[in-house]
């Protein structure tokens, strides 16, 4: 699929660099969460102009070597800046046949969430298990389906790695016993639990600046999430049927979730969207209707609103006093030079 729309991507940004009157093309990443790591299709984006920065699969001979690198110590850095609690490890490495940088990222969030699901997993796996020992014992299991219902049980979240069973006797009177080794529980949390290894061609980019393009996809992908659900700028409910309504209907609420991202960007507020926009939304003035004690109609006075100074300030960025020239009046005066 994505082969197939690299033509008309790169028509788009080339026409974008056109209307902008670049006189070099601008840079081009393509971020890409996961998913299958191909060499022919790195290729195919150098050709189209593109770089390329992937999270690759933990099972990838690469990302193995460099979650080897990261777990030794003092490997793992904190980056600086708005990354501080951020820590990470890099290195430069062939993938396949390609020079790539690699970036092992570290995150406590991850970190928490696969432990739960670790716990979670791990207490449906030991009753499992125990529910086979009862059948062993009772005569009532094969070896052979028995060595097929323990790999099913510990298929789950990493439970491979540290719970050991331990087979043998005969196909009709097998043993079995298990055993959970924290040691290598230990190991898995340290060394592969809350990472992530991000892989690109971007060489000279900083360790910094590669964690957060790579993190640039997840506020995409939420924004599209929280549509979905009927959040900002929702998706649904959509009363329409006709292919062409619902392809209009999906491209105005992409219009919209580009829109509020590039007020976002425009602002440069740490604040949510939902957040920003309720406080573009107070942008707002008061029409009071007032008398004069003669005929005819009565005229109306704009009163000037209470800004905040995110909302001044949204007012200086996208020139509002142009259309609503009452907001000056609640702006600080500059100070005249001497």
């Amino acid at each position: 699929m994505l082969e197939a729309c690299l033509a008309g991507l790169s028509e788009l940004h080339e026409a974008l660099d056109d209307g902008e009157g670049r006189p070099q093309p601008a840079q081009r990443t393509l971020v890409r969460d996961g998913g299958f790591w191909s060499p022919q299709l790195e290729l195919e984006l150098d050709v189209a102009g593109y770089s390329s920065l992937i999270s690759l699969p933990l099972g990838h001979s690469a990302a193995e070597q460099a979650l080897q690198m990261a777990a030794r110590r003092g490997a793992m850095k904190p980056l600086p800046g708005t990354l501080r609690h951020v820590r990470a490890a890099r290195l430069r490495a062939t993938v396949g046949t390609l020079d790539r940088t690699l970036v092992v990222v570290e995150s406590q969030e991850l970190l928490q969430g696969q432990k739960r699901g670790i716990a979670v997993a791990l207490r449906k796996a030991k009753a499992e298990l125990r529910k086979l020992e009862r059948l062993r014992q009772a005569g009532r299991l094969p070896r052979g389906s028995l060595e097929r219902r323990v790999q099913t049980a510990l298929a789950r979240e990493h439970l491979s790695t540290f719970v050991v069973p331990t087979l043998g006797g005969t196909e009709k009177a097998p043993t079995f016993s298990w055993r959970v080794d924290a040691v290598r529980r230990r190991r898995l949390e340290h060394t592969r639990l809350g990472r992530r290894v991000l892989c690109t061609d971007r060489h000279g980019w900083s360790t910094g600046r590669i964690v957060h393009a790579f993190r640039g996809q997840w506020h995409v992908e939420e924004l599209f999430r929280r549509a979905k659900k009927g959040g900002l700028v929702p998706w649904g409910p959509s009363y329409q049927w006709a292919d062409g309504s619902l392809r209009l209907h999906t491209f105005a609420t992409v219009l919209g979730l580009t829109l509020v991202s590039l007020a976002k960007t425009a602002l440069g507020t740490d604040a949510s969207a939902r957040a920003m926009m309720q406080s573009l939304a107070g942008i707002r003035a008061t029409l009071v209707r007032t008398t004069t004690g003669g005929p005819g109609r009565r005229p109306t006075v704009m009163l000037a609103p209470e800004l905040t100074a995110e909302q001044r300030r949204a007012v200086k960025v996208f020139e509002l006093e142009r259309w609503f020239p009452t907001l000056l009046s609640c702006m600080p005066a500059r100070p005249r030079q001497p």
